[in-house]
């Protein structure tokens, strides 16, 4: 069996509020536990109506202390926004709160637009090398080396997990290079997926920490017990994903709407097709067709799951398919 896991990205809902899309994450947590998801991962992103994770750290405390063995992190941390100094003591606490189950997925997108970029960072860094740079120091602190010549209290010494995150090439290389697990973005980019796995698997070092390369692509998922039903709730995915790409804005998720996808102009519903490639909408037939193809294609070590549903229990249901599915596969 591959090893599934989750990226939630706490969505607020049309008519929701932040508290209930954070109310309904810690749920979500403990229902993917029960399910035997292996890890449960937020993601940075800043100035998004339909996003309630942006204190990406604090949320991983919320989850973790609302379960108990599910391995819980950043899917990822965008560093560019951060001194890395930040991070280890972020990450160092939630280690000392909750030790062996903290995960850090590292990103070099500001997970915004550049004014709010700006506005978290403010002198912004247009270095090249700064990304890798900043993950070899976050490292350094984490291993309480000295190089640095300074302490994270609490980070030095502390077991967190470092994944490299990527929707290109760049990740793949970085990750390679530092012998750690990459992960890669294709449930919204799917356009370097293959040649990222290839030079990932192609280039690896090991290192202290990892003897073999780990690849875990992303795939969406929305399942129901029918097909017609999952492709209803699909459709609130698609329209947020509609918003974000024509108007640059994104929104808070809403609900379903019938006959969605077939009110769509053709460039966006060609855009919508390539953004998502990497998807599976339907019954558990369905599903585990498009999650056997996904997996025989990349090779994955283990699957990251991610699925926009606007009814809480509609997607609760979905991930108990989708998990029944990867067990059997």
């Amino acid at each position: 069996m591959t090893p599934y896991s989750l990226l939630d990205l706490v969505p607020i809902i049309e008519g929701g509020s932040a508290g209930r899309a954070l109310a309904n994450a810690a749920d979500l947590a403990r229902h993917a536990e029960a399910l035997g998801f292996t890890r449960y991962w937020v993601a940075e992103h800043h100035g998004m109506p339909g996003i309630a994770s942006a204190a990406t750290s604090v949320v991983i405390g919320h989850l973790a202390a609302a379960t108990t063995t599910i391995r819980v992190g950043a899917g990822g941390i965008m560093l560019p926004n951060h001194a890395p100094m930040v991070i280890a003591e972020q990450f160092g606490t939630l280690d000392a709160l909750f030790p062996g189950r903290i995960d850090l997925g590292l990103g070099r997108a500001p997970g915004s637009d550049g004014r709010v970029a700006h506005a978290l960072r403010r002198a912004l860094e247009t270095d090249p090398n700064a990304f890798p740079q900043d993950v070899v120091e976050l490292q350094s602190l984490f291993a309480d080396d000295g190089r640095t010549g300074i302490h994270a209290v609490p980070g030095g010494g502390a077991d967190v997990a470092l994944w490299i995150l990527g929707s290109s090439t760049f990740g793949a290389q970085l990750a390679a290079m530092l012998g750690l697990p990459y992960s890669f973005a294709s449930h919204f980019a799917p356009g370097a997926l293959d040649a990222a796995a290839a030079i990932y698997r192609r280039d690896f070092r090991p290192s202290e920490t990892l003897a073999k390369p780990h690849f875990m692509p992303a795939f969406n998922v929305i399942a129901a017990d029918t097909d017609a039903e999952a492709q209803l709730l699909a459709t609130s995915q698609a329209q947020a994903f509609v918003a974000i790409r024509t108007t640059g804005t994104g929104i808070r998720l809403p609900p379903p709407v019938a006959g969605y996808r077939e009110s769509l102009p053709p460039a966006a519903a060609a855009m919508l097709d390539q953004v998502l490639e990497c998807t599976a909408i339907g019954s558990p037939e369905t599903i585990a067709r498009g999650l056997a193809a996904f997996i025989a294609r990349t090779g994955a070590d283990e699957v990251m799951l991610t699925s926009s549903i606007f009814d809480h229990d509609a997607r609760k249901r979905s991930l108990r398919i989708a998990a029944e599915v990867m067990r059997t596969l």
